[in-house]
């Protein structure tokens, strides 16, 4: 029997949540037969934990469904039998890039990484707590449909289960021959509708100028500004707001901009290779393995069961308004070096794949480490032109604009130490994925 986990970490109240995707577990396990371990990694508060607690229990009663629900706690205890186990110097730094005291997006993600190489589970279904499913006719639309008919498979075998086939440089209709057709499937994954992923509603509808300016910033500094207002008028926005109505489904390289990673699945091969950079307080810092697989030719599905996104109150007023805008503030920063890599993978290509077409973890981590030697001056100007820009609008913008001007130079050094601390976990992932899946889960399981 196939084992799959699906995982949702949480740092909110979001027990509704659970037990949609509880839901969807059932489904799974339901359909197609696999033992399906929901891995529900909490990091909310004690009475949003005991809510969430409930939730998992009762997800874990439907038949082939394993529910898993570990605190920081548990977390950590079982991340220290693996290093341990993997017996990597630096032990401490390590713990702190698995399981920092700062958000992570990546972090939290790698976590359930190298738990579903302890459970030995063949690929990760991601989900986010800020989100619910699509219905069509009263019925939830479950991604996992699509995640579990292709995942793993090789291309070749698939393109008569696929609406539509999209090369690298056409797209053609039905079955008809894929580029790298031997290759296996290796993410299968939609995105979402409704509001923005990245919340910046506020800045829009206040003042479209200085928001055009403050999305532009994440565009490479080269880019013409006709260039900078198609990325502009595309970012964030995911599927649009259409609702769904039936399945389309494309095979080929997934174009990492129609993706997010609440609705992804992995095959075990991806994110057992190479991790998620482990970037704190960053927005986007869990898309990378997108664009890698995008550059490498390795196949995937894209689908448009796209699951609904939506915004939570605490980031938009007081210490929580400032926490996200500088979390956006470090993702415009973060893309010197991402953009760098971006273009050295679309450089590489085949060469970033093996014999056995996996991913070398190693080149990998030679370029991330080659991005730390860029120069700052891009940099500079991004945080110049976003503290300028929200300096302009007063009240709590003008506040982040001097939060920002005063931490320049940390956030700086923090963009750089950033995607050092990225190499050295690549560097350490194998020794850490091999020493997972022999590590008991700390834990309790429910039946």
């Amino acid at each position: 029997m196939d084992k799959i986990c699906l995982t949702l970490p949480t740092n909110r109240a979001c027990a509704d949540t659970i037990e949609a995707v509880g839901r969807e577990a059932a489904h799974a396990a339901r359909r197609f037969g696999a033992e399906v371990h929901l891995l529900v990694l909490d990091s909310a508060d004690r009475l949003s934990f005991a809510r969430h607690a409930r939730a998992v229990r009762a997800a874990g009663i439907a038949p082939g469904v394993v529910a898993h629900h570990l605190d920081e706690a548990g977390q950590r205890a079982f991340l220290r039998a693996v290093i341990d186990r993997a017996g990597l110097g630096a032990a401490d730094r390590v713990l702190g890039l698995m399981l920092p005291s700062a958000v992570s997006y990546g972090a939290c993600t790698n976590r359930a990484f190298l738990i579903a190489a302890a459970l030995g589970c063949r690929s990760v279904h991601r989900r986010d707590s800020d989100s619910r499913y699509q219905e069509l006719d009263g019925e939830p639309v479950f991604p996992i449909t699509h995640e579990l008919a292709f995942l793993g498979r090789k291309a070749a075998d698939v393109t008569a289960s696929v609406s539509e086939i999209r090369e690298i440089t056409k797209v053609t209709e039905g079955p008809q021959a894929v580029e790298h057709a031997d290759r296996t499937v290796a993410m299968v994954g939609g995105s979402f509708v409704g509001v923005p992923s990245v919340d910046l509603t506020d800045l829009q509808l206040r003042a479209p100028d200085v928001h055009r300016e403050v999305v532009g910033l994440w565009a490479p500094a080269a880019w013409s500004g006709q260039e900078r207002d198609r990325l502009v008028d595309e970012s964030f926005k995911g599927a649009g707001t259409e609702p769904f109505t039936h399945d389309h489904t494309v095979l080929g390289p997934v174009d990492p901009m129609r993706v997010d990673m609440c609705n992804i699945a992995f095959q075990h091969e991806v994110h057992e290779r190479v991790p998620l950079p482990p970037a704190t307080d960053t927005i986007g810092s869990d898309y990378f393995l997108f664009h890698l697989l995008y550059h490498a030719g390795l196949p995937g599905v894209l689908h448009n069961r796209h699951i609904v996104n939506f915004h939570t109150d605490e980031r938009k007023t007081g210490p929580g308004f400032t926490a996200y805008q500088t979390r956006y503030a470090k993702f415009v920063l973060s893309m010197l070096h991402f953009r760098f890599l971006h273009a050295r993978m679309a450089q590489l290509g085949d060469s970033l794949l093996d014999d056995r077409h996996r991913l070398r973890a190693d080149v990998v981590s030679g370029l991330v480490r080659e991005s730390t030697a860029l120069d700052d001056t891009e940099n500079v100007h991004r945080l110049d032109t976003l503290t300028r820009s929200y300096r302009t609008l007063g009240g709590a913008y003008a506040q982040t604009a001097e939060r920002l001007r005063r931490q320049g130079p940390r956030l700086l050094a923090e963009a750089r130490a950033d995607m050092e601390d990225f190499a050295h976990l690549i560097d350490a992932w194998p020794a850490l994925v091999q020493a997972a899946r022999t590590t008991p889960l700390h834990g309790k399981a429910q039946p």
